[in-house]
């Protein structure tokens, strides 16, 4: 197990040198190695949250997006998809190797999953910016407060 990890912690910073190369090169200006650290961080931090609570991470990375990095809303939930897939990856290996994982559970949730995102990944381009926000907080408020009050 601990071979795994040490295979993904070497990609990802071979991942991450890559995507400062990308940057570099890209249209936009030059990223300066404190961008590309801020980042980092906001990843690291979504990443502990991704594993602590068995969450995707994009309660952090979305409004980390779109209020410290300024990005639009639709990039900015578009983006937290391909950061959480990695989160997700580890973390789930983790609970795979305690044998906390339901597969009967899972799988049928994994299933549903898949056509629920389709269908909200389509729905993310029809739906104003506004109603997009206030879905999220509700939500957001509705699940804190299933969590200390159940």
């Amino acid at each position: 197990m601990l071979k795994i990890i040490e295979i993904f912690e070497v990609n990802s910073l071979v991942f991450a040198s890559f995507l400062y190369k990308i940057e570099k090169n890209s249209k936009n200006k030059f990223m300066k190695k404190e961008e590309f650290l801020y980042k980092m961080l906001i990843g690291f931090f979504a990443g502990i949250v991704s594993g602590l609570f068995a969450s995707g991470g994009g309660m952090i990375l979305v409004p980390a997006f779109m209020y410290l990095l300024k990005m639009e809303d639709v990039e900015s939930r578009a983006t937290s998809v391909i950061c959480i897939l990695p989160m997700v990856v580890i973390s789930g290996i983790f609970y795979y190797t305690s044998n906390y994982i339901d597969w009967k559970i899972g799988l049928f949730c994994a299933i549903g999953g898949v056509i629920g995102g389709i269908v909200g990944a389509k729905l993310l381009n029809k739906l104003p910016e506004r109603y997009l926000k206030i879905a999220f907080t509700i939500f957001l408020i509705y699940a804190s407060y299933k969590m200390i009050w159940s």
